[in-house]
């Protein structure tokens, strides 16, 4: 069974988060595991950003479509809402990939959002809202230049 937990693991970690194609679920921390129960049967645990995201639905055919290209058959992908996702889920390569994107990452516990241009800490949002409920629209009052930011939750 530790190999099939392993291979699975594998398989569903590239699964690419369809709103942000270049981070993987794995990535943003939305893969909570993967195991197998009793018969052996694969169990793969996810947990949206927040509840209601529409790209839960795509997520979850693409794992399905991940492991069956590895040849695991008869897997269930089960949502899990506790504990809740947080930002701080999110990998060091995540947030190195949003910066990467121009999306500012979360900042941590009373940091200020930081510039994903030229790096400055001197910002100011525009607007609660972004392209996506998980993003915020920001202004670097450096270099002028807009950004979204991934939120803070």
């Amino acid at each position: 069974m530790v190999v099939a937990t392993e291979t699975a693991w594998a398989a569903v970690s590239s699964v690419s988060d369809p709103e942000l194609p270049p981070l993987t679920i794995a990535d943003l921390g939305v893969l909570r595991g993967v195991d197998a129960d009793a018969s052996g049967r694969i169990i793969v645990r996810i947990t949206p950003t927040y509840s209601g995201c529409p790209a839960m639905t795509v997520i979850q055919m693409e794992i399905e479509t991940a492991l069956a290209k590895a040849g695991i058959k008869n897997a269930r992908v089960e949502t899990e809402l506790a504990p809740a996702w947080s930002s701080a889920d999110i990998s060091a390569e995540g947030r190195a990939k949003l910066a990467h994107m121009g999306i500012a990452p979360p900042p941590g516990p009373g940091a200020s959002v930081t510039c994903p241009r030229c790096e400055s800490t001197v910002t100011e949002e525009l607007s609660r809202f972004g392209a996506t409920a998980c993003k915020s629209l920001w202004r670097c009052t450096s270099c002028l230049e807009p950004f979204e930011a991934f939120k803070a939750l």
